[in-house]
């Protein structure tokens, strides 16, 4: 044989080589299916999704984040009841990533914390909903304590788990006008007030550790903890220190010092779950604007948080016939940006409006305006990169609150706007469910690698 003709074979098979293995690469890179290739993609048995090693597993956290823009979106993943969605298609997908590898480490070495913030309105005032998702979490991965409780509060007397009694403290809040130096709670409180606190999610005997969160304020600060004064280290712009760590379910805390910020106290375990109930009665999570990106990121320093939940909505909901919230997205985004800043390893997941009904016609509805705030709020999720959970059509969609207000026993107040207790409950195990599913996706994900 010509040996001209060998040499331009062997060069016609390596450039043929050179331009299928630079094609696999370009499909692997950019997630590219093109049907001609699949058959010849030659990193198709080097690189596999089921042939995942520990290693990549253990980045999958970064490449989750720095790929999802790559992945093939679905909007409409919205409309769907009892799911928390990215928009990512496919049935095999972790939303929550962090919050499920901190849940996968907690589950294996029953050490560490997770510390989820529920933020939210009157939908979640005296801890409804965030009580049964406590106790569910807790159950599952451990931990006690019914975490964050503000130095007063209106609602403590229908509270059922905790007891807040409280006097003599001047107040700073969401709604007053040029209010600051408030906490992520939306209240600050100073003077020399005094409140006995009772953590009644604790079963006797049950150890916790009593901290104080507090803000910055001149030296020889002080509060009187059940009689012993405890100096207070209050350096920092957001402030945690230890009062104790006993069996202890109820305590008396006194300022001693007019000067100092307070902004709550925590009861909770040295390991497991810590879920903080947020709520303030009236808001849509704009007030966020009176709090500043550098606070929240001290406050991320103190307690640190590894999932945030948003639940806003139904106070966008006044008027029965408002139909366009285009306005509430160009306010609520500027406040999901400073979050996404100031937690940037931090699950942010927005909970949609529920159900809420007028009178049209002489007969109860849900309003006109409802789908279109629940479809604004998940376009407001999709376009920040955050996740979403559909709470309007887990409740059951169109008129779910006026045929829960008409159960027997009821499951939501006359007021058609208000889940009770038991609904709350329900929505609770509901959500926790989602969560469920996300972990055991990421578990089986990694349980397959290894």
């Amino acid at each position: 044989m010509n040996p001209n003709r060998n040499w331009r074979v062997m060069v016609l098979l390596s450039l043929c080589f050179v331009i299928y293995l630079f094609s696999s690469v370009l499909m692997y890179v950019f997630n590219v299916e093109w049907k001609p290739l699949q058959n010849v993609n030659l990193l198709s048995e080097i690189i596999h999704p089921e042939k995942l090693n520990d290693g990549a597993l253990a980045n999958d956290s970064l490449e989750n984040s720095s790929k999802r823009g790559n992945r093939a979106k679905d909007f409409e993943l919205y409309k769907k009841p009892d799911l928390i969605t990215d928009f990512t298609k496919g049935d095999s997908i972790t939303t929550l990533m962090h919050f499920s590898e901190k849940l996968a480490e907690l589950k294996k070495t029953k050490k560490g914390k997770i510390r989820i913030a529920y933020f939210g309105d009157s939908m979640i005032e005296g801890d409804l909903l965030t009580r049964k998702l406590r106790k569910l979490l807790q159950g599952e991965f451990g931990g006690a304590g019914v975490g964050y409780l503000p130095v007063q509060s209106k609602v403590a007397p229908v509270r059922e788990s905790a007891e807040i009694k409280a006097a003599g403290w001047k107040t700073v809040n969401f709604m007053e006008k040029g209010a600051k130096n408030m906490y992520v709670s939306g209240f600050s409180f100073s003077g020399t007030g005094n409140s006995h606190f009772t953590d009644k999610t604790l079963i006797s005997g049950t150890k916790t550790n009593k901290f104080l969160i507090f803000g910055q304020s001149p030296g020889n600060a002080s509060v009187n903890y059940n009689g012993a004064n405890i100096l207070l280290n209050a350096t920092q712009t957001v402030n945690r220190q230890l009062l104790a760590n006993d069996t202890v379910r109820s305590y008396s805390l006194k300022s001693n010092t007019p000067s100092v910020p307070y902004y709550g106290v925590s009861f909770e375990s040295d390991n497991g779950i810590i879920v903080d109930n947020f709520s303030f009665r009236g808001i849509t999570g704009v007030e966020f604007k009176k709090i500043d990106e550098h606070f929240l990121k001290a406050v991320q320093a103190q307690n640190h948080y590894d999932l945030i939940v948003m639940q806003y909505g139904v106070n966008l909901l006044f008027r029965p016939d408002d139909t366009d919230y285009s306005y509430y997205v160009k306010v609520m985004t500027p406040t999901l940006v400073k979050f996404k800043n100031a937690f940037p390893e931090t699950d942010i997941l927005m909970v949609s409006t529920a159900d809420r009904a007028f009178r049209y016609n002489g007969e109860f509805q849900s309003a006109k305006g409802v789908r279109n705030l629940v479809e604004t709020q998940a376009k407001m999720a999709y376009d920040n990169n955050l996740s979403f959970f559909n709470l309007f059509e887990t409740m059951g969609g169109e008129n779910s609150i006026v045929a829960w207000a008409q159960k027997e026993p009821p499951l939501a107040n006359k007021d058609y706007v208000h889940p009770n207790g038991r609904g709350t409950d329900i929505l609770a195990e509901k959500l926790y469910h989602a969560m469920m599913k996300d972990y055991k996706i990421y578990t089986a994900k990694k349980r397959s690698a290894q």
